[in-house]
């Protein structure tokens, strides 16, 4: 059991070992990343952060739609519950009104005395209580018979729109009427509902009318929550206006049917829409049906200020908060990146001085190393030769003891900016092997050509001048040695270059200084004096 037991931990821990070393590696190159290209950290945290905040507020933008959708889906219930209630009372009273027209148009039922007859022609449901009144007129426009208790003898009512409708048509059928102010009540407002009345040959004969309180319209409404600045209301098709909450001010009722999208309202059964009041200048969404049947329009309309009171105050939270950490990431991102920058730019520089001689600012050994190899990997791949130049100031041990160190120093970096400005091909490089000795590379140059260049070196340094009377000639000169290889002949081998350099210089100082000598020529030199003897 111990064995199989191991035998399952080890793949577990090597599997676990990889995949550690596998995101180290994926970490360390996205550090290498941002540490070579610093402002890399800020444009990427910059994008996070303004991904994070349009999120944010594309989440609270949808926040706002589903808050409206909420109000919409809610108006539209409440607007179908009172279109229902308002419906089935309309419904019952016409068909109470049905019964009471086929009543009165019965003979035997008007032959009966008044009392049996009330009973036959008026039902239960005229008692309702928003029913303010019953009555049977003739075709004079007074009342035969009515379920109503104030005194209404000597009254007529043929000037009416309920009762003149009918007279001018008989296909009228069920007619709801305008608001009135009631004769028989004390100018309490009512609607009426009336059909037509007809003789036994088809003549006017009168109008059965049930009148409907406005009250009830307005207890309807009245128990709707619409918010601070909403309204609900119900108006007629030619846009007046049976009950409002809250009342609309004095003279402006007729505004609502006035409005430009009344509009929208009569051309549809049912629907929403965003409008600004004519009443009271307050945005609002209209949610609107028609009651089936009639010419009733029932409308809820919130405030869109009330509806998103809640989500104004948390995306003003939320908003405010992720402005504030998105800004505050964007910061610390540049931030990041400025430290990555100094931090960069500190790291080039003391690379800069590993690879740089202090005395010269030529590149010493080190850099003149890390150069030899890349550029012997390039001229490897395009097949180009490279050049290698070994340069000795001569007698320099001599002028130190003659003008002192201080002046030795003087003279290196004369030496030394010469030999730079004389380099240029950008992929040249002149470094300082040490002491009074320089190294000059020259890709992509054949031997000929550095030979060329190493001589005119050596005549340019002694054109300086510089004082050396410790030497022959009086002034400073140097001597060079050159090689020239092909990386692909040379075993991969770029120091052995050099070693043929230094031995092509040796040779030059040999021979008496101040010159330049190939190790090419070196070798044919040699290969005749041992053909002589």
């Amino acid at each position: 059991m111990h064995s199989q037991t191991d035998g399952l931990r080890k793949p577990r821990s090597a599997a676990r070992r990889s995949f550690i070393r596998g995101n180290t590696s994926v970490a360390t190159h996205v550090a290498e990343i941002f540490t070579r290209v610093p402002i890399v950290a800020g444009l990427v945290g910059t994008a996070i952060a303004i991904s994070m905040c349009v999120l944010s507020f594309d989440t609270l933008w949808q926040g706002r739609a589903q808050a409206l959708a909420n109000a919409r889906r809610s108006s539209a219930n409440l607007v179908a519950t009172i279109s229902s209630d308002i419906a089935r009372n309309i419904e019952s009273s016409d068909l109470s009104l049905r019964e009471l027209v086929q009543g009165v148009q019965d003979p035997a039922v008007m032959r009966l005395p008044p009392g049996l007859r009330d009973r036959i022609l008026f039902d239960g449901a005229t008692a309702r209580s928003n029913i303010g009144g019953v009555f049977v007129m003739n075709s004079g426009g007074g009342i035969e018979a009515a379920r109503d208790p104030s005194r209404h003898e000597p009254l007529t009512f043929a000037d009416r729109d309920y009762f003149r409708v009918h007279v001018a048509r008989d296909d009228v059928g069920l007619f709801i009427s305008p608001p009135y102010s009631s004769r028989l009540r004390g100018g309490s407002s009512s609607i009426a509902l009336s059909r037509r009345i007809n003789a036994s040959d088809g003549s006017f004969a009168g109008v059965g009318v049930i009148a409907l309180k406005l009250d009830y319209f307005a207890s309807l409404v009245s128990d709707i929550d619409v918010g601070n600045a909403g309204s609900a209301f119900v108006i007629q098709d030619d846009g007046v206006v049976l009950a409002r909450k809250p009342p609309a001010p004095a003279g402006k009722e007729k505004l609502i049917g006035r409005s430009p999208t009344f509009h929208l309202m009569t051309g549809a059964p049912s629907g929403s829409y965003v409008s600004v009041s004519r009443i009271d200048g307050v945005r609002r969404l209209y949610t609107f049906s028609r009651v089936p049947g009639t010419s009733l329009i029932v409308v809820v309309a919130p405030a869109e200020d009330d509806v998103l009171a809640a989500w104004r105050r948390r995306s003003m939270v939320i908003g405010g908060l992720t402005l504030f950490f998105g800004v505050a990431f964007m910061a610390v991102s540049w931030l990041l990146t400025i430290a990555l920058r100094a931090r960069s730019i500190a790291m080039e520089k003391i690379k800069r001085l590993a690879g740089t001689d202090p005395l010269t600012g030529l590149n010493n050994r080190r850099a003149l190393t890390r150069h030899l190899q890349d550029d012997w990997r390039r001229a490897r791949r395009a097949n180009h030769p490279v050049s290698a130049l070994f340069i000795d100031v001569d007698y320099f041990k001599r002028y130190n003891d003659t003008y002192g160190h201080a002046s030795g120093d003087d003279a290196l970096v004369a030496v030394a900016h010469h030999l730079q400005r004389s380099v240029h091909r950008p992929g040249n490089i002149v470094a300082r092997y040490g002491g009074e000795e320089f190294v000059v590379i020259l890709p992509g140059t054949a031997a000929e050509a550095a030979v060329g260049f190493a001589r005119r070196v050596c005549a340019s340094i002694q054109e300086l001048a510089i004082p050396n009377t410790a030497a022959p000639g009086h002034v400073i000169t140097v001597s060079v040695g050159c090689a020239t290889a092909h990386p692909v002949a040379m075993n991969d081998d770029p120091f052995a270059l050099l070693s043929e350099a230094d031995n092509a210089l040796y040779a030059a100082k040999r021979a008496g200084r101040n010159r330049a000598v190939h190790i090419d020529d070196l070798t044919a030199m040699t290969s005749v004096n041992q053909a002589l003897h």
